[in-house]
């Protein structure tokens, strides 16, 4: 990453992780403020979830499906490909697990199993 980089640059990017992570089921954005975004707050608070500096991405996020092993994978890859054209495609990519959602330990309706 350059110096060059504006803040449309760097806007531009935590959209797009901010969008890849949408297309991913079991897996959000880890928000400061809560579930949503409160409609009088003048920005998408889940951008709080991306922190981008020169060679590195941490992003936050709450899992609420199990295992997470492939989930991650499944997370780190939607996020590479989010950031392929940006000045952090290079960085070292870190994904945070701040806690688990509750619908993590639901039952499976394949095996009929769940967790407690």
């Amino acid at each position: 990453m350059t110096s060059t980089n504006t803040a449309a640059d760097t806007a531009a990017a935590v959209g797009a992780v901010i969008a890849a992570l949408e297309t991913l089921t079991g897996m959000r954005p880890s928000m400061p403020l809560g579930a949503e975004t409160p409609r009088w707050w003048p920005w998408d608070a889940r951008g709080g979830a991306v922190d981008l500096s020169p060679g590195r991405v941490e992003v936050r996020v709450i899992a609420a499906a199990l295992p997470l092993p492939p989930l991650l994978e499944e997370t780190i890859a939607a996020l590479r490909a989010a950031l392929t054209g940006t000045a952090w495609s290079g960085a070292r990519l870190r994904v945070v697990v701040t806690e688990l959602d509750a619908a993590a330990f639901a039952t499976t309706p394949a095996s009929g199993e769940g967790v407690t």
